[in-house]
């Protein structure tokens, strides 16, 4: 789409007012709404907004930032009780001069993407987008109650979550977002929208979206959605499964039906990569102190470093499937760590730099390990080369400290902010006494 595409569907949407997204390094979406009639100004970067305030952008001395939108971003949403129709575009940020901000999240992935198509390689992803809706209190406060005890794919008994996430869906492919497919999760209360193949910076966009129309719509029905990742300590955690593969010119480069996973040359490398890298991309993929409550043996969350085709506690699966005519191709390398509270741009960025950074070098990744590794000794996970993802945000920074490849996906700017910010988070959690340690202890 171009700027004169967006002025003419506004115009006859009868848009009033527009929404110019944007998010912090922390991924939480943020926003500045501007009048219909300042669009085509918009359009050309002439929004300025106070950067300093923002998680993760600049310092007060050097406040003023831009919005640029992308034309190719923009929702129209329909009114809510008789209001005109909204607009919204995503946004990159600009330093003044017209120069990208390094510490703009969706230029960081942009950058990686240019890397692979320098590499002559298309990226494209699909995501499994998965959330807990909770019951609200009397007082229309957020618990952990939920409506329902349901597990993987239950239709019965049909309960409120059931009927939001079917209003979820709708909600997003009216804002022309693909959705492939929606189901119960395993743990009660908990769910799952898939979102369609696309390409990775559109993906990125679209998750964006999403977490907004999930929570949006779940409060309509009097709900409350969730992305933590481990809410419920005795039921499985939520995740953000990111399936990939590459293209060359417009023609699949992962797969290679003479090898035994299917997987070509550059596919090897690209699995090989994400294992070389993913304990450093770990704190960018799950980035909170309760991601690493879910990354535990004993639940579908991976916790070693490993690949497989079929296990389901596996760090990276390939599964082995026909290809189907009109759908995407069947070789495809699902990373299933990352969890749903993470900046998907960031998150992106360096799970490809990884992957590219692994065909590059024409990494191998080895045999397949099909077996739960969980149940297995420590000496066996050494004599197979299995390593543990980091057990704390604390030690998941530390590996991203020690890896110069997933650190220039960040950028030295969102590198040194994240980490601040993240370790303060850390020590915060550390120096607390929480409710199991008084449960525990206080009473010796």
């Amino acid at each position: 789409m171009t700027k004169k595409d967006v002025l003419r569907r506004a115009k006859e949407a009868g848009v009033r007012f527009v929404r110019l997204q944007f998010t912090d390094i922390h991924g939480v979406i943020k926003n500045v709404a501007i009048p219909v009639k300042e669009l085509d100004a918009a359009l050309d970067g002439n929004v300025v907004f106070d950067g300093s305030c923002i998680e993760g952008f600049v310092r007060f001395e050097e406040s003023d930032m831009c919005l640029a939108p992308d034309p190719a971003t923009l929702v129209i949403q329909p009114g809510v009780d008789g209001a005109p129709p909204e607009g919204r575009l995503t946004c990159d940020v600009f330093n003044p001069d017209g120069t990208p901000f390094e510490g703009c999240t969706r230029t960081a992935l942009r950058r990686v993407l240019d890397e692979a198509r320098d590499l002559g390689f298309a990226v494209r992803a699909s995501a499994e987008l998965e959330f807990f809706l909770f019951e609200r209190t009397a007082q229309g406060q957020p618990s952990v109650i939920t409506g329902d005890r349901g597990s993987y794919f239950d239709l019965s008994p049909i309960d409120r979550g059931d009927v939001a996430r079917r209003d979820m869906a709708l909600a997003l492919e009216e804002a022309g977002i693909n959705v492939d497919a929606t189901h119960h999760e395993v743990s009660h209360g908990q769910h799952e929208i898939d979102l369609a193949f696309a390409p990775a910076l559109a993906l990125a966009d679209a998750i964006v979206a999403a977490r907004v129309a999930v929570k949006t719509v779940a409060a309509g029905h009097g709900l409350f959605a969730s992305f933590m990742p481990k809410p419920l300590t005795n039921q499985d955690g939520s995740g953000l499964h990111v399936a990939q593969f590459l293209e060359r010119e417009g023609t699949d480069a992962f797969s290679d039906d003479s090898q035994p996973a299917r997987l070509s040359e550059a596919g090897l490398g690209y699995v090989g990569g994400l294992l070389a890298h993913a304990r450093a991309f770990t704190a960018i993929a799950n980035p909170t102190v309760n991601s690493y409550k879910r990354l535990v043996p004993g639940y579908d969350a991976p916790s070693y470093v490993q690949w497989a085709q079929r296990a389901k506690s596996a760090l990276v699966r390939v599964p082995a499937a026909p290809s189907e005519p009109g759908r995407p191709p069947a070789t495809r390398v699902e990373l299933r760590s990352p969890d749903p509270s993470c900046n998907p741009y960031l998150a992106l960025a360096c799970i490809i730099k990884s992957g590219l950074d692994g065909v590059r070098r024409k990494l191998v990744p080895g045999d397949p390990v099909e077996i739960n590794v969980a149940l297995l000794s420590e000496d066996e996970r050494t004599s197979l080369g299995i390593e543990q993802l980091p057990m704390s945000l604390q030690e998941a920074i530390f590996a991203l400290d020690a890896d110069p490849v997933v650190r220039a996906a960040l950028g030295d700017h969102s590198y040194h902010r994240f980490r601040e910010a993240k370790l303060a988070e850390w020590e915060a959690y550390r120096t607390q006494v929480h409710p199991w340690e008084l449960e525990a202890y206080l009473s010796l």
